[in-house]
This record gives structure tokens, C-alpha cells and sequence, in this order.
């Protein structure tokens, strides 16, 4: 059941007070300083990619993943959100159509210059989401990089998949049709695409393209190449669709959402990064004063 906040925050008007929208692109220029206090200075950057997600799924599928279950989200924990992302990393798909793949240096530097942008217009909570599994080492390496200069805004990341807890339990709803259907563009994918815009699927497609791992590399467990996906699925298509559901797709939704608002959150109430990353670049200045 939604909160009186939530309510508020997305029906419009009431009362005759002006309700905050969400999405960045919605406020107007005084609505959105208003927006930055309501959501306490934290930011979403939802991160997906434009890709083939096999034969039955838009190419734009973690674009609407990512931000679908955050304007989910930022109904019950609020949080201003950053417009549809596209510039990750996805150089393994250069070969099917539709794939937009930008080079190394302009992810980076698009990342980081939309970050410090976010956080120039108030954002003291800087969260990165992608719905994209290919951009996790990006977003790991952008992460990191965060430590190279002082700054007084603060970087936060939330992992794509996982429970919302490890005690809590198992939704049969999430559960696949049969096992091996899940993966890239495969069952739970795109199910979730049919939860917030059916009418992009063709799951009758699904079984004009395999998405069986062809296995034509001979490595050993651990070892792995730029080209290994490639050598896996050259269809880039993991799984299969064919029995993808709506149904499935709000469970699987439902779950990222509710781990999307348990994070947004802890990330208002965390006091503790900021002060240790402001400790941690006052030492950087001094680094022989620091006790060994």
C-alpha cells in the first residue's frame, strides 16, 4: 500500500498543493529545487543500453527495465530521477543491428561529467543503477575512480539482481518456466519489458534464433577473452523467451523495486560516507601525517 507521501508525490494535485513529479525532465526550474530537498540531495541515474535483446525483445529493453522499477520505486522512497541513459558499455554487440557502442574514453567521460552535473544542480547523493549487465565493470571502475579528485557529493551504486534480503523468501511468481530460459534477452528479461510495455514483445519470435551456448572456446574454469561471450552466443541471445510473461515480469519487478526502495533509503539516512570520504581527501593532502 502506498504511503500518504507517495500519494502525494505522484497523484497529481491535492488539496490544491502542486505535487512533485520525479523525473528530472517533468520539474519545472523552481519545482526542482524543491525536488532536491524533498528527496534529501539523492539522485537516480537509471543505466541501461541500447542493444539486440534476441528476436523477441526492443532493443531498447534496459532502458525501460531500469527506469520502469525506479519510478516504481521513488513512489514510496522519493528521489529525483535522471532522464533514460544510454552510453555504456556494449562493444560485444557491435555486430547485430541497432547497437549503439561508444568508445572507451566517452563513457567514461559522459558518465562522470553527467555525475558532476547532477551534483552541481544539488545532488549530494549521486545512485547509479544500471539494467544493463555490461556496464557492471564500468560502473565498478567509474566507482573507484570517484576517490582520484576531492568532492563534496558522494557516489552510490546498486547492484543489478539480487533478493531483497537473504531472508526473504522465495516468490514462486519469479520462479522461470524451466530451467536455462533465463539470460540475456531470455525468459525473466524479458518479462520484465512486458510488465511496463507489452506491446514491444514478440515472444512468437523466440525460437527463430538460438540462445544456446555454442561453447566453441577450449579454456580452462577462470580463464576467459574479450571474445567469449561472442564465442557463447553469437546471437546475442541468452536462453529463451518463448514463455515470457507479464505476470512473471511485475513479480520479478516488484522484488527490484522493493530492494531499489530499501536502498534509496539507507542512502538518505547514511551519514557515515560522506564524513569518511571528507576524511579520507583532508589525509590524501597530508599523506606522511597519516598514522602507520
Amino acid at each position: 500500500m502506498k504511503t500518504l507521501i507517495a500519494i502525494l508525490l505522484t497523484a497529481g494535485t491535492l488539496a490544491g498543493q502542486t505535487i512533485l513529479p520525479a523525473k528530472w525532465e517533468e520539474l519545472t526550474a523552481s519545482d526542482f529545487v524543491k525536488a532536491i530537498t524533498a528527496a534529501q540531495g539523492v539522485c537516480i541515474l537509471p543505466m541501461g543500453i541500447l542493444e539486440k535483446h534476441g528476436p523477441a525483445g526492443p532493443i531498447g529493453t534496459d532502458l525501460f527495465d531500469a527506469r520502469g522499477a525506479v519510478l516504481k520505486a521513488v513512489q514510496q522512497a522519493y528521489a529525483v530521477v535522471f532522464p533514460e541513459y544510454f552510453v555504456g558499455q556494449i562493444f560485444e554487440a557491435q555486430h547485430q543491428p541497432g547497437t549503439v557502442a561508444y568508445s572507451t574514453h566517452l563513457q567514461m567521460e559522459f558518465l562522470q561529467e553527467t555525475t558532476s552535473e547532477m551534483a552541481r544542480n544539488g545532488c549530494r547523493k549521486v545512485v547509479l543503477y544500471s539494467g544493463h549487465g555490461g556496464n557492471n565493470g564500468l560502473v565498478s571502475y567509474f566507482n573507484m575512480t570517484q576517490l582520484e579528485k576531492p568532492k563534496e557529493w558522494v557516489l552510490y551504486t546498486v547492484a543489478l539482481g539480487g533478493s531483497t534480503a537473504a531472508a526473504t523468501p522465495a516468490n514462486p511468481a519469479t520462479a522461470p518456466s524451466k530451467p536455462g530460459v533465463d539470460g540475456h534477452a531470455g525468459e525473466s528479461e524479458i518479462s520484465m519489458v512486458m510488465a511496463n510495455r507489452p506491446e514491444l514483445v514478440h515472444t512468437e519470435r523466440s525460437g527463430t534464433q538460438s540462445g544456446k551456448n555454442l561453447n566453441r572456446l577450449d579454456l580452462p574454469a577462470g580463464v576467459s577473452t574479450s571474445i567469449s561471450w561472442y564465442s557463447m552466443y553469437p546471437n546475442h541471445y541468452q536462453g529463451d523467451s518463448a514463455n515470457a510473461s507479464a505476470a512473471r515480469g511485475q513479480a520479478l519487478q516488484e522484488q527490484t523495486v522493493a530492494r531499489l526502495v530499501a536502498a534509496i533509503r539507507a542512502i538518505k539516512s547514511d551519514q557515515v560516507a560522506p564524513r569518511l570520504q571528507k576524511e579520507f581527501f583532508d589525509k590524501t593532502t597530508k599523506p606522511l601525517a597519516t598514522q602507520q
